[in-house]
């Protein structure tokens, strides 16, 4: 065997090192990506499977105060409660609601405290209220006075994001719902470090609309890791397809 198309071989081979390497990162990272998504799938499934065995049960006794502080959102988030207590309309606050979801058109959630008849005081999501709405005038019909009965959902507190809007609680408004930050403008004491969603038609006069819960949850994370894995699995086709034509062409 002659010693140069030997040499050619070697030759061919080194030339693949680097490119190889390269793919070979890359292809790494695709197929991560593709893994990390598919655990996604496993965590949101997870959350789809709780939520909905939560909001179709049958109204608990709310947690008391006393436990508050120590109960972690996966606990809680979306069990359905049974509620006791006087509004203070007077501490109402509003949190922006942009059109999507249930609401065809951008509006407020009223958030109102609830005095419990228990002890504390927790806020109510009562419902959405367009707009034109916003001013309380404009809904005394919904000002609901003395001791309420109602059902709800208990929802975590919303988290912010860089590009969330500056509350102006001197306006009322908040842009996430935020028990926190609400409780701590209008003095509020033993407060929960949660929100509830109102049922639906739980108020009279029309306004709020309860039962303004968002209950679809966007699931893409299978077409995600699909995707991935499909580009992990062309860059496997391009990279053969390039090194059979890089050893060809050493090859003559």
């Amino acid at each position: 065997m002659s010693v140069a198309p030997v040499r050619h071989r070697r030759h061919a081979l080194r030339s693949l090192i680097a490119p190889g390497l390269v793919a070979a990162l890359a292809l790494a990272a695709l197929v991560s990506l593709g893994n990390w998504q598919m655990a996604r799938l496993d965590w949101k499934e997870a959350i789809v499977s709780r939520m909905a065995a939560r909001i179709h049960s049958a109204p608990q006794p709310l947690p008391p105060v006393g436990e508050w502080a120590s109960l972690a959102p996966l606990d809680y988030e979306y069990r359905r409660v049974a509620l006791v207590g006087a509004f203070d309309h007077a501490k109402e606050a509003r949190v922006f609601h942009a059109a999507g979801g249930l609401m065809r058109e951008p509006g407020w959630l009223v958030l109102t405290p609830l005095q419990l008849a228990s002890g504390g005081q927790v806020i109510v999501n009562r419902g959405f209220v367009p707009l034109a709405l916003a001013d309380q005038a404009t809904r005394l019909g919904g000002q609901v006075a003395g001791e309420v009965r109602l059902s709800g959902l208990m929802r975590a507190p919303e988290p912010r994001n860089p590009f969330t809007p500056a509350d102006q609680p001197q306006k009322r408004e908040w842009h996430v719902r935020d028990p926190i930050a609400i409780a701590a403008y209008f003095e509020l004491r033993d407060a929960a470090p949660f929100t509830i969603d109102a049922d639906e038609a739980t108020f009279p006069g029309g306004w709020p609309k309860g039962g303004s819960t968002n209950l679809k949850i966007a699931n893409n994370h299978f077409s995600y890791a699909m995707t991935w894995y499909g580009l992990a699995l062309t860059l496997l086709g391009v990279f053969a397809v390039f090194a059979w034509r890089r050893l060809r062409s050493d090859a003559r």
